[in-house]
């Protein structure tokens, strides 16, 4: 009788419920998070809503008094600043957890590899890492939101609907950057996203004022920006304006629904191709 061939380590064994082994990952990271969490809630929390305390009222009470409103489209700007910041914080946030825990799972260490040595797939393992940050960003658009409607910076009750935009928006951001930093050895390449990639969307995505402002060259750069998208739309709800063009609003959808995708499948396939290679 001829023995049997034991399951590949590549892949989940047969019958093996795929939802059940990304569940384990997923666990894995929230037993992390609620081991560390602490230190977290500083920079995910506490500084975001300080900035949005010190720019929206503080600055915004002179923007408002030497433009007025008709500069941001008869918004103060602290209700123009609120949801751009909201997406461009769990951008940052969505960058970091894309960053240094995958680091941390694949070379410092390697709890991803033993992982994959038991039935759990390098599908699984990217996947489950991917839920667990669309959970952890949405957290922190939750509070950040809840922030926005009791400084009364909220227009319109569409902006629950910008928790999930801003979460859409930062996993457009996790997922690429989680398959990029698959492919590394140290975080030397991450110094080079921050300084050349986050920081400068970070600026000059709409967030702190319209990208109409910019010079007519850079526009078009800032049109092709994901957070780019995720303001606007993010922007839109909280007005209440987002569907007064629909179709604009599906666009913003699509193209950080396409980033998204394209990220995680590039996910799927560094992190599989890594944790073969050992």
């Amino acid at each position: 009788m001829a023995a049997t061939a034991p399951a590949s380590p590549a892949g989940p064994a047969i019958g093996t419920n795929a939802w059940a082994t990304i569940s384990r990952v997923f666990e894995h990271r929230a037993l992390q998070y609620r081991r560390t969490f602490r230190a977290s809630v500083f920079g995910s929390f506490v500084t975001p809503l300080f900035f949005l305390g010190s720019i929206g009222l503080g600055l915004g009470g002179y923007v408002d008094r030497s433009s007025g409103s008709a500069a941001l489209g008869g918004l103060t700007y602290l209700q123009f600043l609120a949801p751009g910041l909201l997406a461009a914080t769990v951008m940052q946030t969505a960058a970091f957890e894309g960053m240094f825990p995958v680091m941390g799972g694949l070379v410092w260490n390697r709890v991803f590899h033993a992982m994959f040595a038991t039935p759990i797939s390098g599908r699984d393992i990217a996947l489950g890492n991917l839920a667990w940050v669309a959970v952890r960003l949405t957290l922190v658009a939750g509070v950040f939101t809840a922030v926005v409607v009791l400084l009364g910076a909220a227009e319109s009750p569409l902006i629950v609907l910008a928790v999930p935009t801003a979460v859409l928006t930062g996993m457009a951001f996790a997922a690429p950057i989680a398959a990029f930093a698959a492919t590394q050895r140290n975080p030397e390449g991450f110094n080079a996203i921050w300084r050349f990639g986050i920081t400068p969307l970070f600026l000059f995505s709409g967030t702190f004022f319209p990208i109409e402002s910019l010079p007519s060259l850079i526009q078009p750069v800032a049109w092709l920006s994901p957070l780019y998208h995720g303001v606007a739309l993010a922007r839109g709800l909280a007005t209440g304006t987002a569907f007064g063009n629909p179709l604009v609003a599906l666009v913003h959808v699509a193209v950080l629904s396409a980033i998204t995708i394209a990220g995680s499948v590039a996910f799927v396939r560094t992190a599989e191709r890594r944790l073969l290679q050992g």
